[in-house]
């Protein structure tokens, strides 16, 4: 709102002034920009806010009024949501998950992106290609499963981390930075004697820390929120993920939506924070792995 009415402050300095026309048209397109990023942020921020009434109000409540404030603040629907979801058993396996299929899948994708982007293997061009393909077509399940049922390793944990080892727009992503990485910085590595695993270990990753930080974030989110795939590759109920514990709020009758709702927020509250940790690398990662090359 200052903002705003700084731009409006300028438009009456300038209209006293005598500048006029322009310069005047080039602030009130400013003021409508400004307004029609608020209106976003408004289409954001409303069904996060609704969510977080949702989990405060009794049942009752919610069914006489789902959008409006809360007037009861029940916030035992979070301590109930923590036990019927078993939140303690389940948490830790989405954290095995994400923690460990991110870190292989980020580690992996360096190492495959790096040789891709400098065009040091044959067809670079062609595998990038198939890569960016592959974001228009629909996850290969049935032969995916087969695999997985052929290797032994359906419902296990091993077998389900295998699965999120593949995700194209993060290899794109680092490939594209890797581009803005100047070569000259390869031939002096090898002139002084760097091997390939230690250039991309321990001078190529430093530097592509944004891009490294976007693919993080991105790709655990995806593991974290993933529901499709526990419901396909795991039976054992030791082994689910969270997400199938918000299965339990779902009635025959009807739906417990204030504990499913409490269940939601503390689900989400993992990936906020390693957002909030990161996002100073995302911006940059984002629109140089966008743009480069």
């Amino acid at each position: 709102m200052s903002v705003i009415t700084n731009t409006f402050t300028e438009v009456a300095d300038d209209s006293e002034t005598g500048d006029g026309g322009a310069k005047r048209r080039r602030i009130l397109r400013k003021v409508s920009s400004y307004a029609i990023l608020l209106a976003f942020a408004a289409f954001y921020v409303g069904p996060l806010m609704i969510l977080i009434f949702a989990a405060m109000k009794s049942l009752p409540e919610f069914f006489a009024d789902p959008t409006g404030l809360p007037e009861s603040f029940e916030l035992a629907n979070f301590g109930d949501a923590w036990e019927l979801a078993n939140f303690p058993g389940y948490l830790v396996n989405s954290l095995i998950y994400t923690v460990v299929g991110t870190t292989m899948f980020v580690i992996m994708s360096v190492f495959v992106a790096f040789p891709i982007a400098r065009g040091y293997v044959k067809g670079a061009g062609a595998m990038l290609t198939l890569y960016v393909v592959a974001l228009f077509l629909p996850p290969a399940l049935i032969p995916q499963f087969q695999l997985i049922l052929n290797l032994g390793l359906f419902n296990t944990r091993t077998g389900y981390i295998l699965l999120f080892l593949i995700n194209p727009i993060g290899l794109i992503i680092l490939v594209n930075y890797i581009k803005s990485i100047p070569i000259e910085l390869d031939e002096s590595a090898a002139m002084d004697g760097c091997g390939y695993l230690r250039f991309v270990w321990s001078i190529l990753m430093p530097l592509i820390r944004p891009a490294i930080a976007t693919v993080t974030v991105i790709h655990a989110i995806g593991i974290w929120n993933e529901l499709i795939l526990a419901n396909v590759y795991l039976t054992n109920e030791d082994l689910y993920p969270i997400t199938k514990g918000l299965i339990v709020f779902e009635g025959v009758y009807g739906s417990d939506w204030p504990k499913l709702a409490a269940a939601v927020l503390m689900l989400m509250f993992p990936m906020l924070v390693l957002f909030m940790f990161l996002q100073r690398y995302i911006i940059s990662g984002l629109t140089s792995g966008a743009v480069k090359g």
